[in-house]
């Protein structure tokens, strides 16, 4: 945000200089990133987070000036009702329909005929110049100015462009095209919001107006648009079609939902001002009902406790009520208030204490201040990350890091998780990678090829992060997920990924089963389910797919959902004493036939094992057309059984494998071999 220091003294008196102004706006949160001097003028560039739109317009900051400085606030009057010929309603000239509430909150227009659209006035262009904005004409100048200086977003209509000499709001159409003002033709996606008259749409909500109702010189009569949209509608249609401008960075961040009158009063009585007309009485105000502010209570005890410093009650007292708040309870041991309507940011008791904390001066705070330290805790997330980078580290892997934008082409290689187009970046991070990916596994194959051209032996890659699935009219998704890339084969990464199920969410059984598809070579595909619900992929990159990275060596990759591994986590173990007999081993070999997996295999010893089961171990698959038959193959495995209360008999091991071996025969048609 750029303030210009002759703009900022209309409002508020700054007998300091511009060194003091700027340290001090420094430490209170509107970090300094520039000064410039301008014809005259003092432009500054400050750093306005996001949480602080309020900051966006000079009004805002001079109103920061005038309670650091303990100043008054000198706020433009308005006051158009009474020096304006109001000749008719403005019900009468023009109508306004949302049909998209949730999208606009609020929508609000004036109109004014018989104005005479010229080249602003020198005072006007300079404040606009010296923020770096151009000079178009009178009337898109004023909307500028108001923009800037209080920070809500204007726009204004050749009220005679409009067909049916009326507004609404609503979805895009499918197929729908916009011709924007910059004069570039966008064929819009279906459901976003727009603002259209009879016919066509003729602005972006938030983004954008259109070319075929911008003012020129031939405009006479205007719409003025003061409105509200929803943040993410906004960014959303921003980012899709890479329009980003100065009102979409402020609806992005959120307007003062009432200050969206002054704002539209403000601009109507400049251009009466200015370019002249009549104002038509009255204001079309189509809005939803506004949610109440909420009431927060300060205790002045929590001060000190968690600034260290005793601030005065009074003290606290004036900073809030001179920052906006509303009191509406004071006592010897707290305060109450309705945080203004300029400030969404203010919700709880600790925004209140880090307000006063920073009007009062973190230079105030003494360095040795003792502020009592209260023993945190780290979320199950947070242990289940490590402990599952733990395992990874300790059978040989190492932690990559990639970037979370993809090139196009590297989506259409892999999707195990969703079908939908990727959501696009308005920037490409690097050349081309400008989708935000629906898999981690393409990265880490880039990286195994960076590793294969530097002749690294040993490429065994895992990361840990986001992917982001968007969704046909929902909002996106986002899963933190984890991905593996081995050298080894199919069996040992699955060993991997069984041996973090078992360190995280012991209890929990793994489920295998077949998976095909073109990017894992044939028959070594599997999808995973963890208690029933969809987990991961698992399977040895085929051929093509090794060819779309470039890959000289085989790889085998496994993809698993972390949120699912999280709800899943046991945090809490139960220890269970060592048995101190010995254990009795047993070898099977049973013959199946081709189409029966091992899966399937694992799960039916495991139940008729039971209790006595300890471990069970695949050992190998033989296939010989002549000694098993066609279609058949053999599966020798080893089972280890093992008693808590007394030594095994070779009679109950043997009980046990029959048992086994019966429930193989009966389930899968399996046969112990002789």
């Amino acid at each position: 945000m750029i303030v210009s220091t002759n703009w900022l003294k209309e409002y508020v008196d700054l007998s300091m200089t511009v060194d003091e102004l700027t340290d001090r706006l420094t430490l209170t949160g509107l970090n300094l990133e520039g000064v410039e001097n301008r014809d005259g003028d003092v432009a500054i560039d400050l750093e306005v987070t996001s949480n602080r739109p309020d900051c966006l317009g000079h009004i805002g900051v001079a109103r920061e000036v005038a309670v650091l400085w303990e100043q008054s606030l000198k706020k433009p009057a308005i006051e158009i009702e009474a020096t304006t010929n109001l000749v008719s309603k403005v019900e009468e000239l023009t109508s306004v329909a949302v049909e998209c509430p949730d999208l606009c909150p609020r929508y609000t227009a004036r109109v004014i005929r018989g104005v005479k659209v010229g080249p602003s006035p020198a005072w006007l262009a300079d404040r606009l110049q010296s923020l770096g904005i151009a000079s178009i004409n009178n009337v898109v100048d004023i909307s500028n100015y108001v923009m800037m200086e209080w920070g809500q977003p204007l726009h204004t209509f050749d009220f005679a462009k409009l067909a049916g000499q009326k507004i609404v709001v609503r979805h895009s159409k499918p197929g729908e095209k916009f011709m924007a003002i910059n004069h570039q033709e966008y064929e819009l996606a279906e459901g976003t919001c727009v603002i259209a008259d009879g016919e066509r749409a003729v602005a972006l909500a938030g983004v954008m107006g259109g070319a075929d109702t911008e003012v020129s010189a031939e405009t006479t009569d205007l719409l003025i648009e003061a409105a509200d949209f929803d943040l993410l509608t906004v960014r959303n249609t921003a980012r899709r079609h890479n329009l980003q401008s100065d009102s979409s960075y402020r609806f992005e961040r959120g307007v003062d939902p009432e200050g969206i009158d002054w704002a539209s009063r403000r601009c109507c009585q400049l251009i009466l001002e200015i370019a002249g007309g009549e104002l038509a009485s009255g204001v079309i105000d189509v809005a939803q009902p506004a949610e109440p502010r909420p009431t927060i209570k300060l205790r002045f005890t929590e001060l000190p406790r968690i600034l260290g410093i005793e601030v005065p009650p009074e003290k606290v007292q004036k900073i809030l009520t001179k920052l906006g708040c509303e009191e509406t309870h004071i006592c010897d041991h707290c305060v109450k208030v309705v945080p203004p309507s300029w400030r969404a940011d203010l919700t709880r008791e600790i925004d209140l204490i880090e307000e006063v904390a920073r009007i009062h001066g973190y230079e105030q705070i003494p360095e040795d201040a003792g502020v009592k330290m209260v023993a945190s805790q780290r979320t199950l997330e947070d242990r289940v990350y490590e402990q599952v980078g733990g395992v990874l580290v300790a059978a040989g892997f190492d932690e990559a890091m990639t970037l979370s934008a993809v090139d196009r082409k590297w989506v259409e290689v892999f999707r195990p998780w969703s079908a939908d187009e990727p959501l696009v970046v308005g920037m490409p991070v690097l050349r081309r990678a400008d989708c935000l990916r629906q898999t981690l596994v393409p990265s880490l194959l880039a990286s195994r090829r960076t590793n294969e051209t530097l002749s690294n032996s040993a490429i065994e890659l895992f990361e840990i992060a986001n992917i982001y699935l968007s969704r046909s009219g929902q909002i996106p998704e986002q899963r933190r997920m984890l991905a593996v890339s081995s050298g080894a084969g199919f069996a040992a990464v699955k060993g991997v990924v069984e041996a973090i199920v078992a360190k995280v969410a012991p209890g929990n059984r793994l489920e295998v089963s077949q998976h095909d598809d073109k990017f894992f070579a044939a028959g070594r595909g599997a999808q995973l389910s963890l208690g029933g619900r969809p987990f991961g992929f698992l399977g040895e990159v085929s051929s093509w797919g090794l060819d779309q990275f470039d890959l000289r060596s085989g790889s085998t990759i496994a993809e698993l959902n972390l949120d699912l591994l999280v709800e899943a986590a046991v945090p809490i173990r139960s220890v269970e004493p060592l048995s101190p007999y010995p254990p009795v081993g047993r070898d099977l070999n049973v013959v199946f036939d081709e189409s029966v997996c091992w899966n399937n295999v694992e799960r039916i010893v495991r139940t008729g094992g039971g209790d006595l089961l300890e471990s069970i171990a695949f050992q190998e698959t033989y296939r010989d057309a002549d000694r098993l038959g066609v279609g058949k193959k053999s599966l020798l495995f080893s089972i280890l059984l093992r008693s808590p209360s007394g030594t095994l008999t070779n009679e109950q091991a043997d009980e046990v494998r029959d048992r086994i071996v019966g429930a193989l025969g009966k389930e899968l048609g399996g046969e112990l071999r002789a």
